[in-house]
């Protein structure tokens, strides 16, 4: 499916959400258009407990045919998420870079959030190797 933020918008303005918007900030589609969602200075809706100290990045797809987690984004997906996060950090240079199951709680406490700890997979690949890879994040 390639979505945007009209359909998300209607989602989550939905029961039984009921959200006043769109959750997320930015949705970046299918074939990379980054769609604007809330405005920068807005509280998202996207990641419980921390929507007050991060903006909100939804890309569209990451499941498989049969509803199964998959990195399954297109490479103008990961050039547009390159492109908005460049744009973030020259606005947050200290902030950090995490998918949504990053803010899993550490279970076992070993300083690692592990597979099993993730409460999302979300989404769906390794934000950290990722962002180094892309040079958004030193070593």
């Amino acid at each position: 499916m390639d979505i945007g933020v009209q359909t998300i918008d209607h989602s989550h303005r939905s029961p039984p959400r009921n959200w006043s918007k769109i959750g997320y900030h930015f949705v970046i589609r299918r074939d990379g258009r980054v769609e604007k969602g809330r405005l920068l200075d807005e509280i998202g809706a996207h990641a419980f407990g921390y929507n007050r100290v991060s903006w909100g990045i939804c890309m569209i797809g990451g499941l498989d045919a049969a509803g199964e987690p998959e990195n399954n984004f297109t490479d103008l997906q990961f050039a547009s998420l390159r492109s908005v996060l460049m744009t973030l950090t020259s606005l947050a240079p200290s902030a950090a870079i995490l998918g949504h199951r990053d803010l899993s709680p550490d279970i076992d406490g070993d300083g690692v959030i592990e597979k099993w700890e993730w409460l999302k997979d979300c989404p769906c690949f390794n934000v950290r190797a990722w962002t180094l890879q892309s040079g958004l994040l030193a070593v």
